[in-house]
């Protein structure tokens, strides 16, 4: 390994990639989400007006694709440069291709596509995310599944979140500010964690941004960071996006900070992107939000989500809202695997940078020989190995139980 040379290279590929900026330039406007609900209020819906500039990143691509052929691919630490560069590059070329099928294209080239098999499953993306909407239908029948009361402002869940990261990341904490036109409602950066603002958040929400937006997001990007020869550990990859959601998600699940409700979202994302793909328009997509259970502002800016970028007549969008229980398979199947073999730094690495899963043992001889540092801020669910270990271990057990073969009326 030439810790020197990956260094030099990392540095060109963060200044490089800085420009790409994909959610930036794909963020719609407040005002043509309110504009569509007035329409949907007065019974005859529009489909939004959408304007983005179309960039030119020619100059950004051919820095990218100079660095992506200068790394070493027999160099570990070099192999990981020329891997996130390449995916910027793509990353690039899709936000040259706006409004355009080659969007999609290359969408799915970066996070997958509905019909993708989940990582290590038989399943496809839409398979589970049905699998999920079923399961849970009956409880939605039934009056269990629905959103908690929304209470709390932005400002306050700021205060909020301001204590719990004070005292999980002390100096380094990063501050929170209330964003009016941010799309999801809540985004998390090293620095800081944005809110969307003019929402209201449960008290749920506080517990779910904390663990995902703050312990998971914020950690692995300030540890990133601060790695002493690949800073790029610290860039928001594309590639990386499937195990950081997944990551995030599962950190939900663990924390018990997730509901059905939720789950049901991010199941609806996919199926929404499936039904884009498939010719349906924006108002048809705001439907399957609204028909599962959503409100009527929810289901706009979810339906947002799948057309950053696309064509709201349809069959252009953005996939990347696969990635989240997806992501939050693979992640889980991982942790199993890393318990099950006794290998509790794979744990600890997955926390050191934002990385695919296939990158922590790929990068091993680059932990192994100190060039990458292990050490940094690592949620807390995830430094008790042995209640986690338990966790996981249990769920493995549960998944030789077949409930086709289960009666709620037989004898005890």
């Amino acid at each position: 390994m030439d810790p020197a040379r990956t260094t030099e290279l990392d540095r060109r590929l963060v200044e490089a990639a800085s420009k790409v900026n994909v959610l930036a330039r794909l963020t719609w406007s407040e005002g043509v989400v309110e504009g569509f609900l007035a329409s949907w209020r007065e019974g005859a819906p529009r489909l939004p007006e959408v304007s983005l500039e179309v960039p030119d990143l020619s100059d950004v691509r051919a820095e990218l694709d100079a660095v992506a052929r200068a790394a070493d691919p027999s160099d570990p630490l070099q192999a990981f440069v020329r891997t996130t560069a390449e995916s910027y590059s793509t990353a690039a070329r899709m936000l040259e291709s706006i409004g355009t099928p080659a969007f999609t294209e290359l969408s799915s080239a970066l996070y997958g596509r509905p019909d993708d098999r989940v990582p290590g499953g038989v399943h496809t993306h839409d398979e589970l995310a049905d699998s999920l909407l079923a399961n849970t239908d009956d409880l939605r029948a039934a009056g269990i599944v629905r959103d908690v009361d929304l209470c709390l402002t932005a400002d306050e869940v700021a205060s909020h979140l301001g204590q719990a990261f004070g005292e999980f990341f002390g100096a380094m904490a990063p501050s929170i500010e209330v964003d009016p036109d941010l799309a999801s409602k809540a985004a998390a950066g090293a620095t800081r964690v944005r809110l969307r603002g003019r929402t209201c958040f449960s008290k749920l929400d506080v517990a779910q941004l904390r663990e995902h937006e703050g312990f998971i997001h914020a950690a692995t990007m300030l540890n990133g960071r601060a790695q002493p020869v690949l800073s790029c550990m610290g860039i928001s990859t594309p590639r990386t996006t499937l195990t950081q959601e997944g990551l995030a998600t599962f950190a939900e699940v663990i924390t018990h900070s997730i509901d059905i409700a939720r789950l049901r979202r991010l199941a609806l994302r996919t199926v929404a992107i499936h039904a884009a793909l498939d010719g349906a328009d924006f108002v048809e997509v705001f439907r399957v939000f609204l028909d599962g259970g959503q409100s009527e502002d929810e289901s706009a800016r979810s339906a947002m989500r799948v057309f950053r970028g696309g064509d709201v007549r349809g069959r252009v969008a953005f996939t990347k809202d696969v990635v989240y229980l997806a992501g939050l398979v693979a992640v889980h199947s991982y942790l199993r695997k890393a318990i099950a073999e006794g290998r509790p730094e794979l744990v600890r690495r997955l926390f050191s940078g934002r990385l695919a899963l296939a990158d922590i043992v790929a990068l091993a001889p680059g932990y192994d020989a100190g060039h990458l540092d292990e050490r940094g801020f690592v949620a807390p669910w995830a430094t008790d190995l042995d209640r986690l270990g338990a966790y996981l271990a249990f769920s493995a057990a549960l998944d030789r139980v077949d409930l086709s073969m289960v009666s709620l009326g037989a004898p005890g």
